[in-house]
């Protein structure tokens, strides 16, 4: 399989795993100590380890450090921004739209000279 695809695939699950395990808690355990919080997202973020990890390795077999932090990037934005408006119901706001087209611009710039 395309390890371009797998790494992909990876970052998204552990890009979930992460926005989850950095934000979920600020709806759901509002009213618990941090410590609490705190823990919980610890445990939530093993799992956002368990694929990033491997996710990284196996991106780094066909791709530079830049690249797979610039993809890394694009697939927070792009698990962030539904999470955001759907899970903890903030407004959609045009500078997530801003935030996308500078980060479209980083792609450009990071994978040119793979194109040139």
């Amino acid at each position: 399989m395309n390890p371009i695809f797998v790494t992909v695939v990876l970052l998204i699950c552990s890009n979930i795993f992460m926005t989850f395990a950095w934000y979920a808690h600020l709806k759901e355990l509002g009213d618990r100590l941090w410590i609490v919080a705190a823990l919980l997202s610890w445990g939530i973020a093993l799992f956002e380890y368990l694929l990033q990890v491997p996710a990284n390795r196996i991106g780094f077999t066909v791709l530079s450090v830049g690249q797979l932090k610039i993809i890394q990037e694009v697939i927070t934005l792009s698990v962030f921004v539904p999470f955001s408006l759907f899970y903890l119901k903030e407004p959609l706001k045009l500078d997530y739209l801003w935030a996308g087209l500078c980060l479209l611009g980083a792609v450009f710039f990071i994978f040119r000279s793979r194109f040139a």
